[in-house]
């Protein structure tokens, strides 16, 4: 009796160790690694207008959800497949206001200054997409990917429009090293390309 316990218990523990990306319906190598999902669709189009068609990417989402159902607020880490780049977008779905671009949003990290971050200048939006801002300054970009290496979670800081304060949303990081390995190593994994 006592074996088999052990043996259920072993069985459960290793389970989560040994998981693999599975390929979802939609033809994508999918991965969740804590609260994050890594995601590498299994084909790359190199002249695709947005990033979904040649990128790797991962995200996590609030706890609150817009009337979707889907995360109102969202934090993505993307990698380009074909030259490896990495970017950063925030996402705002929330059913309550868009983001009011005149003003900041801004990035806290436990210890660290609060990361202001202004639409047109550390913030743009692309491939028509009007309510995903990318960090567009290279070095601050790489100083939020050593700060989400470092941390548990951060929290975002977004005015809305017409709203008298701004929304506060903790995100969580754990998981962000493991996703950025799994879009690193499912970057050029393709079933054609």
């Amino acid at each position: 009796m006592r074996q088999a316990a052990r043996l259920a218990a072993y069985l459960l523990c290793a389970a989560p160790l040994a998981a693999e990306p599975f390929e979802h319906t939609s033809g994508e190598w999918r991965q969740y690694f804590r609260d994050w999902l890594a995601v590498c669709p299994n084909t790359v189009d190199e002249d695709a207008t947005d990033y979904y068609g040649r990128a790797c990417f991962a995200s996590t989402g609030s706890q609150e959800l817009n009337s979707t159902n889907l995360p109102s607020y969202k934090l993505t880490l993307i990698r380009d497949r074909l030259s490896g780049d990495l970017d950063i977008a925030i996402t705002v779905a929330a059913d309550e206001g868009s983001y009011d671009e005149t003003q900041a949003l801004a990035l806290a990290f436990s210890g660290e200054e609060t990361v202001s971050l202004s639409m047109g200048e550390e913030l743009e939006t692309r491939s028509n997409v009007t309510n995903q801002y990318f960090v567009t300054d290279e070095e601050l970009r790489d100083r939020l990917f050593e700060s989400m290496r470092e941390r548990t979670s951060l929290r975002l800081f977004v005015p809305l429009e017409g709203a008298e304060e701004q929304a506060d949303i903790r995100l969580s990081l754990q998981g962000v090293m493991a996703s950025l390995d799994f879009m690193s190593t499912y970057a050029r994994r393709v079933a054609q390309y």
